[in-house]
């Protein structure tokens, strides 16, 4: 496939502005890791300027795609696990160009995982891991298991990825083969949810009640990024904590991460006045309640 590829890469290589390009070839019948193409080249550029762009080529019988994003649009897949294959990408395949040894550094960066990179996603991943789990509980209290079911073994998703994360490594495809070596008990509680024989209801009885201790347990470690983050000034408007450069990953998540720490006793809020009577704005802090 290399050669069949080389006009290709060899033309991204010779422009000024790219980074790296790697190349993923198919290993199995099936493979995910490449959209079940033969071969996927990623090219990194340095254009912050640029837009993702993917193109889809075929030879004889074979297929393959190429992938142009920026180093920015790189490192946000990498840190928000958008595209959960960049990593495996990065690590596994064959390096084709690489200017100034930028993937070297981007590799070795990825695997010593910055403890700041890391208190980010583990923010990331505790917001997910409460909307995921209050939502299920919801669908629950509602009798309906099917949808209750769904979200909790999202729940344990996220609560698997945060374990990991927390370990120091990056979430992998196959996580559940991770956290089975790293964190035994989730791992339990996800093999009790799928294969027990008890009935479904039952099962997600027992799973609520150990996930909210389990997410009660890991509050600490979960909300350690946004306390950070408000750490930095005296009170908060939610609009801005929505726009602080970080928090602005949390996404959708901000808003039910802040009420949870609200009940928890973790941050506290004051009221400010408006314009409209008996109308205030609600502000966040760290300390006790005024």
């Amino acid at each position: 496939m290399e050669n069949i590829l080389r006009p290709i890469y060899q033309e991204r290589a010779s422009h000024s502005d790219t980074l790296a390009i790697i190349m993923i070839e198919k290993r199995n019948q099936t493979s995910p890791i490449t959209d079940n193409l033969d071969a996927v080249l990623l090219v990194v550029v340095n254009d912050s300027d640029a837009t993702t762009l993917i193109k889809h080529y075929e030879f004889e019988d074979k297929k393959a795609s190429l992938t142009v994003m920026t180093k920015e649009d790189l490192q946000e897949a990498i840190l928000l696990g958008t595209n959960r294959r960049i990593v495996e990408w990065i690590l596994n395949g064959r390096v084709l160009f690489d200017r100034n040894e930028y993937l070297v550094k981007l590799i070795e960066r990825i695997k010593t995982f910055p403890f700041a990179e890391r208190k980010l996603k583990i923010g990331i991943e505790y917001g997910k891991l409460i909307r995921r789990y209050i939502e299920g509980k919801a669908f629950f209290e509602s009798n309906q298991l099917l949808d209750a079911y769904n979200h909790i073994v999202h729940a344990l998703h996220h609560l698997a990825r945060l374990e990991v994360i927390d370990r120091g490594f990056y979430p992998e495809v196959t996580v559940w083969n991770q956290v089975k070596h790293i964190e035994p008990q989730i791992y339990k509680l996800y093999k009790e949810l799928v294969e027990s024989d008890e009935t479904l209801e039952k099962r997600l009885e027992l799973l609520f009640l150990a996930s909210d201790f389990l997410i009660h347990s890991k509050t600490e470690i979960g909300a350690a990024h946004i306390i950070s983050i408000m750490s930095e000034k005296e009170s908060w408007f939610y609009n801005e904590l929505y726009h602080h450069p970080e928090l602005k990953y949390y996404s959708v998540d901000l808003s039910i991460i802040l009420e949870f720490l609200v009940e928890r006793k973790y941050i506290s809020t004051k009221r400010i006045e408006t314009k409209g009577k008996g109308i205030f704005h609600r502000a966040y802090f760290i300390g006790k309640k005024c």
